[in-house]
């Protein structure tokens, strides 16, 4: 009897973990000045359990060809328009900034970006063995976003 009651309750929680998951699809960069540059990311992000997901934080990261770890300033989602408009280089902004307080609904896949500023020349940037976008939710559950080079 006990063993039926455990298994009914893992097959119950089957899909009760929140785990942001998801692809990063495309970076681009582009200087700001000498000394820094900016990164923008579009990723498809993906919501596989029954609850939404709550954005409490966005972080962007890179670890550089020498091996260290750099976190990026992250754009608002006004900024981030108005660098599209001053950096026509950059493209189109295909999608909404992932930010603060946004919900993924249960099961829903959505395509994001996100733009982040970093304290290092476009040819730093350029030259990263990995970018990272980790999202978390206000719950505390978290997912880690990965582009290798």
């Amino acid at each position: 009897m006990i063993a039926i009651v455990v298994v009914w309750v893992l097959y119950m929680q089957r899909n009760a973990h929140i785990e942001p998951q998801g692809k990063i699809l495309k970076v681009r960069t582009q200087a700001m000045d000498e000394n820094s540059s900016v990164a923008v990311v579009d990723f498809r992000m993906v919501n596989s359990s029954d609850y939404p997901i709550w954005v409490r934080e966005v972080v962007v990261s890179l670890q550089g060809a020498d091996g260290n770890t750099y976190d990026g300033a992250v754009v608002s989602e006004t900024d981030a328009k108005a660098l599209f408009r001053y950096y026509p280089l950059l493209g189109q902004k295909y999608n909404d900034s992932l930010i603060v307080r946004d919900r993924i609904h249960a099961h829903q896949t959505v395509d994001k970006m996100i733009a982040a500023r970093f304290e290092m020349p476009q040819g730093q940037l350029d030259a990263r063995k990995k970018l990272t976008v980790h999202i978390e939710d206000v719950d505390g559950p978290s997912g880690d976003l990965v582009e290798t080079k």
